[in-house]
Formats: C-alpha cells, sequence, structure tokens
C-alpha cells in the first residue's frame, strides 16, 4: 500500500477544500504516487483519478417539519420551558406592541374625522394609563362616547327648539292681549 498523503494534500490545495473531500482512484494508485507536483496533480484532476466528492447533505426538513409544528403551537409545554415567562415574551414588548396599536388607530380615526382632538388627546392618556386592553376595547369605547354625545346633542337640541317654542307662544300671546284692549274700544263704539 502506496501512501498518498502528499498526493492528498497537494489535491485538496489545488481544488480549494479540505483532505477529507479528496477522492483518489484506488485502481491508479501507482500512477497517483508518481505526481509528487502541482502541476502532475492538476493533470490527474483533469483526467479524473483525482475527484473533489461532494458536499455531504445535511437536510433541514425534520428542523422545518418542527418548527412549523411549533408555530401551530406544539412543543411548548412546561417541560419545554427554558427562561421565564418574562424573559420568553418580555412584558414590555407586549406593552409596546399595543400601545403603537392603539395609538395608530387613535391617529387613523383623528385624521378620518370621526373623533375630534380633543377626545383623540383624552383617548390618548386614557390608553397610556392601561384603560384599554385592545384595540376592540377602545373601538367600543368610542362608539359609546359618540352615542353618548349625539344624545346629548339631540336632548339639548330638543330642549332649544322647545325654548323657542315657548317663546313664540308667548310672544304671541302678549301681541294677542295688546290687540284686544284696541279691539274693545272699536268695537263699542259701533254699539
Amino acid at each position: 500500500m502506496v501512501l498518498l498523503r502528499l498526493q492528498k494534500r497537494l489535491a485538496a490545495s489545488v481544488l480549494k477544500c479540505g483532505k477529507r473531500k479528496i477522492w483518489l482512484d484506488p485502481n491508479e494508485t501507482s500512477e497517483i504516487s508518481n505526481a509528487n507536483n502541482r502541476k502532475s496533480v492538476h493533470r490527474l484532476i483533469k483526467n479524473g483519478l483525482i475527484i473533489q466528492k461532494p458536499q455531504v447533505v445535511h437536510s433541514r426538513s425534520r428542523a422545518l417539519r418542527h418548527a412549523a409544528a411549533r408555530a401551530k403551537g406544539r412543543h411548548t409545554g412546561y417541560g419545554k420551558r427554558k427562561g421565564t415567562a418574562n424573559a420568553r415574551m418580555p412584558v414590555k414588548v407586549i406593552w409596546i406592541r399595543r400601545q403603537r396599536v392603539l395609538r395608530r388607530l387613535l391617529r387613523k380615526y383623528r385624521e378620518a374625522k370621526k373623533i375630534d382632538r380633543h377626545l383623540y388627546h383624552e383617548l390618548y392618556m386614557k390608553s397610556k394609563g392601561n384603560v384599554f386592553k385592545n384595540k376592540r376595547v377602545l373601538m367600543e369605547f368610542i362608539h359609546k362616547r359618540k352615542e353618548e354625545s349625539q344624545r346629548a346633542k339631540l336632548i339639548t337640541d330638543q330642549a332649544e327648539a322647545r325654548r323657542a317654542k315657548v317663546k313664540a307662544a308667548r310672544t304671541r300671546k302678549v301681541e294677542s292681549k295688546a290687540a284686544k284692549p284696541a279691539e274693545a274700544p272699536a268695537a263699542a263704539n259701533k254699539k
């Protein structure tokens, strides 16, 4: 058995890979052993007596399958957890996400003129004060507040209309009273 350590090293250098990736043809050991420089090794590579082995496949299929299962919520029980709940999903990150969602909604409503700037500011500060736990609760609060303001407006409008009506009736009554004494002497003169 001829030692082909030199040839393997030279071939690895020429092919720019590791020595473990070099295949030397076992049937042509005598010819390979004569190659003691890079040029002759290059020729042997060209002739196919020395070959670079292909990369070993490191399949990701199992890892991808496991990741897909985890995305569905599998393999996440108590036994699979190492860090604390806060280390796994920080409370601060959850808070930041919630604030961004609520503030984005408030900005959108203000730009669409669904809420005025006063209500916007009030709700902004309430959001900051942890009043709304999610977007749905905030939207419900906005709808309720708008309904209340509309109802109050309707009541004030009705009261205003009633006042105007009463005022008009009173003025009519005063005018009719003022007209009656003027009519009375005229009627007496006729008799």
